[in-house]
């Protein structure tokens, strides 16, 4: 018989980082704001949660992030001035924004890493289970990803990571997870996590990607979590925690990833999600793939 857990509901965003690999552009702005084709990168993942039924979506900000609690609240002097305009197309993108979720905030005092930004949640989130969603990866709305894991968690119980497999020379650049297969064909249960291993002690090439859906146990492991690489309290080592010992907040499994994920973490592939949402536009993917074209051509001639 199939064990029932509780249903999730919340959503929590870590969102303090201070993005120096986008500076001068962040130095003012924070680097979720930075936007994509016409919306910046944070409304894309409140989007995300929303669609796999998490209305309730707490933000771990930092110092100089007050433009995103401005960009998910009202702006009654441009909606006024939009509507009297009658650009009613505008207003409706305007006020979409404010519309999406319930939203809350809370500061990260000290940038301790992603499992101290995690255990700034736990007031909010309490005794229930949990979704995590990192700014830098984009999911395409077309591959659930997150109503998966939902899924998975609720008929097993304990926490989901998202993965994704890279090859083996980039997975010193991500969290890694050792795994054994299951009955479905794509989730594995984790026996073991690392963060950013060499590649030649990597367990697997399985990367960890910034989704996560988790028991309310992982705060009780995080509290006491010592700092890990880069001198910061790891998300990860407190997963790898949770893997080990089964009877502290149930096993931990894997969804394995193959859809459609925008990595704006960096600026090369930040630039590259751009273009391939913006191709994939109705309103402006017909010219915007014309031109590309003409250019790439121009470019291929030259060289």
């Amino acid at each position: 018989m199939t064990q029932s857990h509780p249903r999730i509901s919340k959503a929590v965003i870590p969102a303090a980082g201070l993005g120096t690999r986008f500076l001068p552009a962040t130095k003012a702005t924070p680097k979720e704001m930075l936007p994509v084709v016409d919306k910046p990168a944070i409304q894309y993942v409140v989007e995300e949660a929303v669609s796999a039924g998490l209305d309730d979506v707490l933000m771990i900000t930092g110092r100089n992030k007050r433009p995103l609690e401005d960009h998910f609240d009202r702006n009654y002097e441009l909606e006024s001035a939009l509507e009297k305009k009658g650009d009613a197309e505008r207003l409706a993108k305007v006020q979409e924004s404010s519309d999406l979720a319930t939203m809350h905030y809370v500061r990260q005092g000290d940038p301790r890493g992603l499992g101290h930004a995690v255990l700034c949640a736990a007031p909010h989130v309490g005794h229930e289970p949990f979704a995590v969603l990192l700014g830098d990866d984009l999911i395409d709305p077309r591959d659930p990803l997150l109503q998966r894991m939902i899924e998975v968690q609720e008929r097993s119980g304990g926490s989901v990571v998202a993965l994704m497999e890279v090859a083996p020379e980039q997975i010193h650049l991500y969290g890694c997870a050792a795994v054994e297969a299951t009955a479905d064909g794509d989730v594995v249960k984790v026996t073991g996590l690392v963060e950013k291993p060499d590649p030649a002690d990597a367990p697997s090439n399985y990367a960890i990607i910034g989704r996560y859906v988790l028991d309310p146990h992982i705060f009780d492991i995080l509290r006491t979590t010592e700092p890990g690489r880069g001198g910061e309290i790891q998300l990860t080592d407190a997963l790898q925690q949770l893997a080990q010992d089964e009877k502290v907040g149930g096993p931990v499994h894997g969804v394995v990833f193959k859809g459609r994920r925008y990595d704006t973490g960096d600026r090369g592939d930040y630039l590259r999600a751009i273009v391939r949402l913006a191709c994939e536009r109705e309103d402006l993917g017909p010219d915007f793939r014309t031109w590309l074209r003409s250019y790439v051509a121009e470019e291929m001639q030259q060289r």
